[in-house]
Formats: structure tokens, sequence, C-alpha cells
């Protein structure tokens, strides 16, 4: 049973539709890759995922055990997230709140929580840090750990690597394979990256004016006709 099934969905914004007929369906463990020009409905459908948007048509089912609660989210870099006032910890523990609601404190099962996903992103030695004096690697990193606390079944990463030197980028990648492969978490990615595409994704959706669902990449590079320069460019 999927995690996640899209049925036939319409989604648009300010009164324009943007995207219609789109059907897809995610398994546990995929690693769906969201390619397609800007504006072609990529933030949009996130935000129908995230629940924080109804579709103007069709309807977005949740299955195979998975509830909202389940769905972590790492936003797309930004200027004002680079200068948090709190602490790495602090900044990685918060991603708890949603776990606990308006009765949130930090109980045994929350502190090893977070400390499960410091270590698993390699920042424990940066827990009381300021984030702030991080570089934008370990800032994306500290928050890919509390999306991670938030839910650890499916992740949605809108440009996760944005703005980020390769060097800071390749060791993104690694970390979001790590959780993919070792810890069995579902990616959801929005990408313009087709390198990253080709290396790390199990299934390829191309946003654009008839939305296309792939069942591997090597599909959607044969169907879309880019070539190997593109992909590695």
């Amino acid at each position: 049973m999927a995690q996640i099934t899209v049925n036939d969905i319409s989604l648009g914004y300010d009164g324009v539709t943007v995207c219609e007929n789109l059907s897809f369906s995610v398994e546990a463990g995929d690693y769906l890759c969201i390619v397609g020009n800007n504006g072609s409905g990529k933030s949009t459908l996130m935000k129908a995922l995230l629940r924080l948007k109804s579709p103007e048509k069709g309807e977005i089912t949740l299955g195979d055990g998975v509830s909202g609660r389940d769905i972590g989210y790492l936003p797309q870099k930004n200027e004002a997230q680079k200068d948090f006032p709190a602490s790495v910890a602090e900044i990685v523990r918060s991603g708890c709140v949603g776990r606990k609601g308006f009765r949130f404190f930090v109980g045994k099962r929350e502190k090893a929580i977070v400390e499960k996903n410091m270590r698993c992103m390699r920042i424990c030695d940066l827990a009381k840090r300021p984030f702030s004096e991080l570089s934008g690697g370990q800032q994306q990193r500290v928050l890919l750990a509390r999306a991670l606390c938030a839910a650890e079944k499916v992740l949605l990463l809108d440009e996760p690597v944005s703005g980020l030197d390769p060097h800071a980028a390749k060791d993104m990648y690694g970390a979001i394979r790590h959780l993919n492969r070792d810890h069995g978490t579902t990616i959801i990615m929005i990408t313009h990256d087709l390198a990253a595409v080709s290396e790390y994704g199990t299934r390829v959706l191309h946003m654009c004016e008839e939305p296309t669902y792939y069942s591997s990449p090597a599909e959607f590079f044969k169907d879309s006709g880019f070539t190997s320069e593109e992909v590695s460019s």
C-alpha cells in the first residue's frame, strides 16, 4: 500500500490553475525527485502534500501507517534562517514540538530523538554552537535533523542544496541518501539538479503542461531527451 496517493488533482494559486490531472503514488523507501520549470507548480504541490493547501479538485490520501505527523519538511534555504538566535541543540529540539502539541516539554523520549538525529546528521559536536555562526552546509544539516525530529517516515525537501558550495552540496546529498538507503526514510525532493536526479532518485515527477510520473530516472531521461552533458553540468 502506498504511503501517499495523489489522485487526479488540480492545483492553483491566486485564481490561476498551474497543474491539472496529476496522479502518482509514493511507496515506502522511494526517493522521488520533482523537477520542472519555475512556475510549474512544484512548490504548490509540496504545500498540498503538507496539507497547507487544498487541491482545486481530486484528493491526496495517506496510507501504509503514515499520518500527517509522520511527514517532515525542510524548506528552501533563505537568508532569514541563517540568523536564528538559538543554539544548534535548541533548533533541533524544536522539531519535537509537533509530537507533543501544546503540552510540549523535553522528556526522555524527546531527548533520545534529538540525540539520535543529531548523531545521524553528525552535528553532535556543534550542539552548543550558535546557529548563526555555522557554515551554510552545517546549517542545512541542523535543519534536516530538526525535520527528522518532527517526522522520520517521510521527508519533503525543497531544493535542499540551494545556495551551497559544491562540497557542502555533495555532503548534504550524502546525508539524504544515508537517510533513504540506511534508515528507510521516504524522500520527496524538489530539485533543478539533474545530476542528483540521475544519481540518487528512484522515481521522477516532471511538472510541466501535462505532468508525467516516471518509474525510474532512466525512463525520464530517455523521454525528456536530456543529454549526458546536460545531466552532468
